[in-house]
């Protein structure tokens, strides 16, 4: 970690993922001296290739602007980069690095042929007309399309980079390439793109929760719970939730949160649907429009987020990294939460991480919880490749397989390396393996 930091200094997200990784990893390396030999988890934590460029675009007035784009591909052991772009202006170097490896093991875990990557821009879809996006995506594309292609790098959307960005940056890739490929996933249905992609990583963070809580014979049915962020993640966890049972009371934006004791319904989520979706709203008018929810501003200055200060049985936050912090942790643990689901990378700092595992609670770790999306995102490929599309049942039931499969790769490997229950170190372990053993195969390179 001494090295890393000296390496890669003013990137503490970058050093927060390399350590919880590397942590879990001493049960592994003690076992098997070969990986050490060969360098493994150094060379996985060194970027295979890293982008930076510059995107400069007009906006409606005439202005000009210059942003930074950036695409990090960590690596390909195991198939092509995959991973999303971040449109966001806290996007920079060390949180896209995080994202990145943190994909590799997350892409390994889905049993799909996908190396890990990431990218994105520090620029601000929110408040931008349509054409201003349209010409900032068409700009960062002019670059981005040398390094990306349906056999080398297949990016997908991420915060601030939905339906819409997607749909401008294909069309430009496609221009400039002259062809037709599954470059980029998350497509519009009548051009490439899979049904429940949108509805995959919340699906997916549910459906793994599910799994945990078979291991004490219990199921969702009746459990109240806590859910953060109001975009794709959000919604369809939510979605879900319904679906099986389970009363969601949260929901929040970068602004507060709102607070609903009877519960989120089918009519009240397809209002934060077309707020979010369609209006580009504030989640504060959720509780304009429904008696009895309560809306909460969140002030940056505050040590916790009073979002995870209720009671509840279980938690899926899926906004962004470390939302919940040590205090947010030890307010879940006493309000009676024992499962965590992560639909958001990284949502738990480490002092939270901690807490969890040592309360036994049943802990999704994000790599593993809320790999639903880019599994979907390899099934739009498969289909792609292909040139078939397939039903929505057929893709949800192999979504649901694929989240069972994961759930019981990072139970099994956690028993085997002598931590029985600890997701983290399942999932950390049980990705590392498929990559490692991919990287001696095909010797230093």
């Amino acid at each position: 970690m001494a090295d890393v930091k000296a390496r890669n200094p003013v990137e503490p997200e970058f050093h927060q993922a390399v350590f919880e990784v590397a942590e879990s990893l001493t049960l592994v390396l003690d076992r098997h001296p070969e990986y050490r030999r060969a360098k493994i988890l150094e060379r996985i934590i060194e970027p295979e290739r890293v982008v930076i460029f510059r995107v400069a675009w007009q906006d409606d007035a005439g202005e000009l602007h210059v942003n930074r784009g950036f695409r990090i591909q960590t690596n390909s052991a195991i198939g092509p980069y995959k991973g999303g772009l971040r449109f966001h202006p806290s996007v920079n170097l060390g949180i896209l690095k995080f994202l990145a490896f943190e994909q590799v093991f997350k892409n390994a875990l889905t049993t799909l042929p996908m190396g890990g990557g990431k990218g994105g821009a520090d620029f601000d879809p929110k408040g931008k007309s349509d054409s201003e996006v349209m010409r900032f995506c068409q700009a960062f594309m002019c670059e981005l399309f040398r390094h990306i292609g349906p056999d080398t790098d297949v990016p997908a959307g991420d915060i601030g980079v939905g339906a819409r960005e997607i749909g401008y940056l294909f069309g430009m890739y496609k221009r400039l390439r002259n062809e037709f490929t599954g470059v980029m996933t998350g497509k519009g249905l009548t051009w490439g793109g899979s049904v429940i992609r949108p509805e995959a990583t919340g699906y997916g963070a549910v459906y793994f929760a599910a799994e945990m809580l078979k291991t004490r014979k219990q199921d969702l049915a009746g459990k109240t719970c806590l859910v953060s962020g109001s975009g794709n993640v959000a919604q369809y966890t939510v979605d879900k939730l319904i679906s099986l049972g389970a009363r969601a009371v949260t929901l929040s934006d970068s602004a507060g949160y709102i607070y609903d004791e009877a519960g989120i319904d089918r009519e009240k989520l397809a209002f934060v649907m077309d707020l979010k979706n369609r209006q580009r709203g504030r989640i504060s008018d959720y509780a304009d429009k429904f008696k009895g929810s309560v809306y909460t501003s969140i002030d940056p200055a505050l040590d916790h987020n009073p979002l995870w200060n209720h009671k509840a049985d279980c938690a899926f936050p899926s906004a962004t990294q470390n939302e919940i912090n040590e205090k947010d942790a030890a307010n879940l643990l006493r309000n009676g939460v024992y499962v965590v689901s992560e639909g958001a990378n990284m949502p738990t700092s480490v002092a939270g991480v901690e807490q969890f595992l040592e309360a036994k609670i049943l802990f999704g770790p994000g790599k593993a919880a809320n790999a639903g999306g880019v599994a979907t995102s390899g099934l739009e490929m498969a289909q792609n490749s292909m040139r078939i599309s397939w039903t929505r049942e057929e893709v949800d039931a192999r979504l649901f397989n694929i989240m069972r499969t994961i759930h019981e790769v990072c139970h099994g490997t956690a028993e085997k390396y002598g931590t029985p229950g600890n997701y983290v170190n399942g999932a950390n372990i049980a990705g590392f393996l498929k990559v490692a053993n991919a990287m001696v195969d095909q010797g230093v390179v």
